[in-house]
């Protein structure tokens, strides 16, 4: 490294041999994490052994019955754990990093993942022997035939599946119209936590038996469809308290075998604890914070949320127990913190597995998304930002993990210290916290049937969704389009340079008998129109079957909209829910170039011919270089450029334009997204040579992030452009997640604090939806290639997460290390 340069405080920690004072501090939690730092995870089978064993006894009955019935199994049965020196308790697998498994959505993948784990480049885990020869000859055989992956592939006529999957069995994705349904139970989701908190789960139950005692018994709906659902809500209550129980016990086993008298004493505290929540409402901070731990781990055993589930708004739950506690002289600040991180440390050992190909390249570097939303407004409107909002902050600060993601609340009148103190945790280099803005989320969310107090109560989710809690309803995992193939489509006449003489999309005439820009816009927007009408169609068979395969009782009973409507959360329609899905759109800013490209240089300064292009595309610019760059230094999305930024809200608009139809007619508002995850790295893979000059199966652009190295005019003129190509007289528009990378240098100080505030503001002012950083050296990036043992710890921000460096493939270091690194402000 050029040690001249300006270093983040992150690149310095991992530059200095030197012990850093955070670490006297935290002899607890740092003693946690070195019990697993850099460790491959393993694969934990308990969790589908027993799953599967319930299930098999109770074929025939209502799902959501039999789902609380396997819980409740699991619960009685699954090995519990108290990690060495931890204060929270619980766990859903093996001690160390570790994954679960969830066979009645993926077992159909079994055979291949277990045959392709030891060369598996991305997120490699670790199965014993005997566990894979359990899941292949007892738990697989019996999920064949039952995954919703199976009755997907089946239920897609051939046009649908054709675009959806390569093969007959659908185990590998044609990242053309890409389902994301069959490789989780559910969209990313933020349970009530602070009902379990206020009743307990003792209060909750009792509320569902008065439910179930005050049913109709002549009403065949009552019968049939309400009392099974009650019934399977109060097993639940009980197994979440059973499974808690079984956690005192062990607490105070070890207590008794302990020979530390200090320890001795912690283990018999967290017992009472443990006997006390979540059964009963919590009473101080640290039986809240161990109810909630309780619950979020508790969902994970039941069910695979994409993302897993989020925390919520943190501080805003905690905080009158943490205040109590505070006034009472009963916790202090590091107290609190302590007790957080050995959470954030139980956290960061739970990997949330992909076993499909396809979600294994969407979810890179281990993806984890537990968002902790602090900042925002109260549900009166008011500034929410309290004292454990800073103290979230700071803990990120401090303590160099990855884990938990988190997630600041901005709004037009955020307080100017929260601002700066969610400057310097940027500034640490991390990438936290990313910034979701109130100012759009809220007149959306409006916009879309919430009341003001719903709104403003949101909490972030998943990689930078807002959710309502107790309101929405729509839990299907959405699909991913590849926009950019429409370009192909266009200049190959349905055909794409990846498939060869395979016809995907449509014939929209030959391409070099255009005269006009208005000819070839017309054939991309029908290009454009037909991918989406498919996937609209993909997610409408998603939505029908769904509910045959998955039921969430916890995450049912946690939900008032569920309760009073005595359904499941997965069921298709809930009366008084309101339902927001999204779909994706990938590779935005290179069609916006694509397209800009031929505008500017085939019609109207003519300086090349469609011919020639097409010509320089198949060829992958070998003997076009001239050419290529005259597409590198067309007109380029990311520069507030108002040629590119209409073009932009054109493509934007094409996308709206279907959606506000053909949402009516379903009940769903279904959004328009640009949240790519690291899909822009296999969906490039499937993309030739494009128009803008990037070269054959090379990454797309990320999210609503300009195409790598093309936003040369500064950050700011990201944003404005970002702006400009929205369409906010549409409200079916949902989150576009945009990336920023700045060099440590130019956000040096109390005066590069100022200037990050300044550009915070500004993304507030402009109604952008979401904002993160990455505040990095691009030597440390290549220093980090060359010798990954020296900076495994080197974390960056990915697309709504944040990994370590170096667990990521070298494909998507490459990506990172492509964007852009904005010198000046």
């Amino acid at each position: 490294m050029d040690t001249t340069c300006c270093l983040s405080p992150q690149e310095l920690r991992l530059e200095s041999a030197a012990p850093s004072s955070f670490r006297a501090q935290r002899k607890r939690v740092l003693g946690i994490f070195e019990q697993f730092e850099g460790s491959r995870p393993i694969v934990d089978i308990e969790r589908a052994k027993l799953f599967t064993e319930s299930m098999r006894t109770t074929e025939g009955q209502p799902l959501v019955l039999r789902w609380a019935k396997a819980m409740l199994h699991i619960a009685r049965h699954i090995t519990v754990y108290i990690s060495k020196n931890q204060l929270i308790a619980g766990r859903a697998g093996a001690e160390g990093r570790y994954g679960i498994l969830f066979p009645e959505i993926d077992g159909d993948f079994y055979p291949e993942f277990i045959a392709s784990m030891p060369e598996r480049d991305q997120c490699p885990f670790s199965i014993s022997p005997e566990d894979a020869s359990t899941l292949l000859t007892d738990i697989a055989p019996y999920w064949t035939g039952k995954t919703l992956h199976e009755h997907l592939n089946n239920a897609l006529d051939p046009e649908l599946r054709r675009l959806t999957y390569t093969d007959e069995n659908g185990l590998h994705s044609r990242y053309l119209v890409n389902e994301a349904a069959s490789y989780r139970s559910s969209l990313q989701w933020v349970h009530d936590f602070e009902k379990v908190l206020r009743l307990g789960f003792k209060g909750i139950k009792a509320d569902a038996a008065a439910r179930l005692a005050s049913l109709d018994s002549l009403s065949p709906l009552d019968r049939v469809d309400k009392r099974p659902f009650l019934e399977a809500m109060l097993l639940i209550c009980d197994a979440v308290m059973i499974w808690a129980g079984r956690h005192a016990e062990l607490a105070r086993a070890q207590a008794a075998s302990c020979s530390d008298p200090v320890r001795r004493d912690e283990l018999l505290a967290l017992a009472a604890i443990c006997d006390h929540v979540p059964a009963n409402p919590a009473r101080t901070f640290y039986e809240a914070v161990q109810s909630q731990w309780f619950t979020q781990v508790f969902s994970r055993l039941e069910q695979k949320t994409s993302a897993v589930i989020s925390n919520g708004r943190m501080d805003q739950y905690l905080y009158p127990y943490f205040r109590q506690d505070k006034e009472q002289g009963t916790l202090t600040d590091e107290k609190a913190m302590e007790l957080l991180e050995c959470m954030w440390m139980e956290m960061a050992q739970y990997i949330d597995m992909f076993i499909s190909p396809n979600g294994n390249a969407f979810n890179e570097g281990y993806a984890h998304w537990e968002a902790v939303t602090v900042g925002g407004q109260t549900p009166d409107g008011h500034d929410a930002t309290n004292a454990l909002s800073y103290l979230f902050l700071r803990s990120k600060r401090e303590l160099p993990l990855n884990y938990p993601d988190l997630a600041a609340r901005i709004h037009s009148r955020s307080p100017q210290r929260f601002l700066m103190e969610v400057a310097e945790t940027i500034k640490d280099g991390s990438g936290y916290p990313k910034l979701i803005n109130d100012e759009e989320v809220i007149p959306l969310m409006i916009a879309k049937g919430a009341d003001f107090r719903e709104a403003y109560d949101y909490a972030v989710s998943g990689c930078s969704e807002a959710r309502l809690v107790n309101r929405e309803t729509y839990t299907s995992g959405c699909n991913y389009i590849n926009f950019s193939a429409a370009v192909e489509m266009v200049l190959y006449r349905g055909f794409m340079s990846r498939y060869g003489d395979e016809k995907l999309g449509l014939d929209t005439g030959d391409p070099t008998a255009f005269t006009s820009w208005a000819e070839f816009w017309n054939a991309y927007a029908r290009q454009h129109v037909y991918l989406l009408s498919n996937a609209f169609a993909q997610q409408y068979v998603v939505d029908k079957v769904r509910p045959q395969h998955f039921a969430t009782p916890l995450g049912s009973v946690l939900h008032d909209v569920c309760m009073n409507a005595c359904k499941d959360l997965h069921s298709e329609k809930i009366e008084g829910g309101l339902d927001i899905a999204h779909f994706e759109f990938i590779g935005y800013a290179t069609v916006v170039d694509s397209l800009a490209a031929i505008k500017k240089l085939v019609f109207e300064q003519k300086t090349i011919t469609i011919n020639t292009l097409i010509e320089a595309l198949k060829a992958d610019f070998n003997g076009y270089e001239p050419i290529r760059q005259l597409l590198v230094h067309a007109p380029k999305y990311g520069n507030n450029d108002p040629y590119t930024d209409e073009l932009g809200r054109d493509i934007d608009k094409l996308s709206l334009d279907y959606t506000e139809k053909y949402s009516r007619e379903r009940g769903v508002n279904f959004d328009l997204r640009m949240v790519p995850i690291t899909a822009n790295v296999p969906f490039g893979k499937v993309i030739g040579a494009t128009p803008n000059g990037r070269n054959a199966w090379m990454p797309l652009s990320d999210g609503a992030s300009a195409s790598h190295g093309s936003d040369t005019h500064g950050p700011t003129a990201v944003l404005l452009s970002n702006y400009a190509s929205k369409n906010y007289d549409y409200k079916r528009r949902a989150s576009r997640l945009l990336n920023l990378k700045l060099s440590p240098k130019c956000v040096a100080g109390e005066e590069g604090s100022l200037k990050l505030v300044s550009l915070i503001r500004a993304f507030c002012d402009l109604k952008l939806w979401h904002l993160q950083f990455n505040i990095i050296n691009r030597e440390t990036l290549l220093a980090a290639q060359h010798d990954p043992e020296k900076y495994r710890g080197l974390i960056v921000r990915i697309a709504g997460y944040s990994a370590y460096f170096v667990e990521l493939s070298k494909d998507l270091q490459a990506d990172l290390i492509d964007r852009t690194e904005h010198a000046s402000m």
